[in-house]
């Protein structure tokens, strides 16, 4: 790729695009976007020099070479249809990644949930090893303080992003699968849809690519067990489950309990390279983050690196903007953001607050996300939230989707649990917390919409 090469970014405002924005800022090309309003990611791009267009205009693309899109831009945005008019290329973003990741070894990680922790681990580990990693996370380190960055290593990681089968551009030489269940019925109407995407996911790897799955989830064990038919070199994870069966090289962890940080502590053991043990000590909480701990600990041992500085080293991993963020604390309550719109992740994500605040009273806010995912996993979300003791749900985010004739109020008629209300707006929601949250408190906002503005105003009201 020719450098200053000017690339013109469509949507460049979300997680996504913002990432591959920054990498190619950082690369040393011209690099301009443009998107509905400024977002967070793309005012920091912004002061990073980034020319940002707010709106979508056909004068927006001027001097481009090349356009990137999201998957949430259609084919008739204006900047689309001139850039087409013009004979400039327009990129998918699954298409140019995999043009970003040539000449670099490639490892992606993948799953329904997890991803983007396990990525900012792998991203944070390989930065302290002094790899100079490329990478590209769906969300902000809170370690750094971006999403992505331009290494000068060899090595590049990714998240690799399922939805609109992103992930089938990419070009790894290890994969990650942290878990596979049934999400995005938008674009994966049945389970069997999404494994089948999974599927071609892992086929991607060359004959010398390594998988790494973990063997407590039945998805991500049953790509491993093919993998393995098929020949490929795979390496397996988990919490105390015996892998030997499904894979000649494991990574485990054994004899968890919580540490003084907020999370567990552990004795990671392995016999990839050679049988050895560390010990590992988190402070993001949750038994879900020892798992993704032990993900990207698999990955440095396939690349020969140091397991026990990596695994010292990970005590000082802060995690990721909206997973389990910590926003701040006043009159006894504690506020917290999490990305989580899945039922598994809302379990995790209360199990993981009732180990952190065992004394407290936890509070979760949760504003589901898009229709079709709410009706799909209904029963599963009327169940997910046992962990809680109180629970308010707003009215749905619709994001991509057109508003239809259904309500989260349903879901919650159809909870078991005793203290479960819906309440529409996020202004009331607000408001009702503010009356009635009480010391010793914890506030835990599920949301991957715009419910995150409710702990800011809460904290600001109490």
């Amino acid at each position: 790729m020719t450098v200053m090469t000017h690339v013109h970014l469509i949507g460049i405002g979300g997680s996504g695009l913002s990432a591959i924005a920054r990498l190619l800022k950082e690369s040393g090309y011209n690099v301009t976007g443009s998107d509905r309003a400024l977002t967070p990611f793309a005012a920091d791009l912004q002061a990073a020099g980034v020319t940002i267009y707010l709106g979508h205009h056909p004068r927006n693309i001027q001097g481009a070479d090349w356009i990137v899109r999201s998957s949430a831009i259609p084919d008739d945005n204006p900047e689309v249809v001139a850039a087409k008019h013009a004979n400039i290329p327009v990129y998918k973003r699954a298409d140019f990644l995999g043009k970003l990741m040539t000449d670099k070894t490639g490892v992606a990680v993948a799953g329904t949930h997890g991803k983007t922790t396990t990525t900012a681990m792998l991203a944070f580990l390989l930065t302290e090893l002094g790899r100079d990693p490329s990478f590209i996370v769906g969300g902000v380190l809170a370690n750094y303080h971006v999403n992505a960055r331009a290494g000068k290593g060899n090595l590049f990681v990714i998240e690799a992003d399922e939805y609109d089968r992103m992930f089938l551009g990419l070009k790894p030489r290890l994969e990650v699968v942290t878990n596979l269940e049934h999400d995005h019925p938008d674009c994966y109407p049945t389970y069997e849809d999404m494994v089948s995407a999974f599927e071609s996911f892992v086929a991607l790897l060359p004959l010398d690519g390594t998988l790494i799955a973990c063997g407590e989830d039945s998805g991500a064990l049953a790509l491993l067990n093919k993998a393995r038919r098929e020949g490929r070199h795979v390496i397996a994870y988990s919490v105390q489950a015996d892998l030997t069966l499904n894979a000649s090289q494991w990574m485990q962890a054994r004899a968890l309990k919580a540490n003084e940080q907020g999370g567990f502590a552990f004795e990671a053991s392995t016999n990839i390279g050679e049988l050895q043990t560390m010990h590992v000590s988190l402070q993001v909480p949750g038994e879900h983050n020892v798992r993704n701990a032990l993900a990207a600990l698999a990955v440095l041992a396939a690349l020969g690196l140091p397991l026990k500085e990596a695994a010292a080293r990970l005590s000082f991993f802060k995690g990721t903007a909206r997973r389990f963020e910590v926003k701040g604390e006043k009159r006894g309550t504690i506020v917290i953001d999490d990305y989580a719109h899945h039922p598994t992740e809302i379990r995790a994500t209360l199990a993981a607050a009732r180990a952190r605040y065992p004394q407290h009273r936890i509070w979760a806010v949760w504003q589901p996300h898009t229709y079709s995912r709410t009706q799909a996993l209904f029963q599963d979300f009327s169940r997910a939230f046992k962990d809680a003791d109180e629970v308010i749900v707003t009215e749905i985010y619709p994001a991509r989707e057109p508003r239809q004739d259904f309500s989260s109020a349903e879901v919650v008629s159809a909870m078991p649990h005793p203290s479960a209300r819906f309440i529409a707006s996020l202004e009331a929601t607000t408001e009702y917390l503010l009356k009635h949250l009480r010391q010793n408190s914890v506030l835990i906002v599920l949301s991957a919409g715009d419910a995150d503005q409710i702990s800011t105003k809460v904290l600001a009201g109490l």
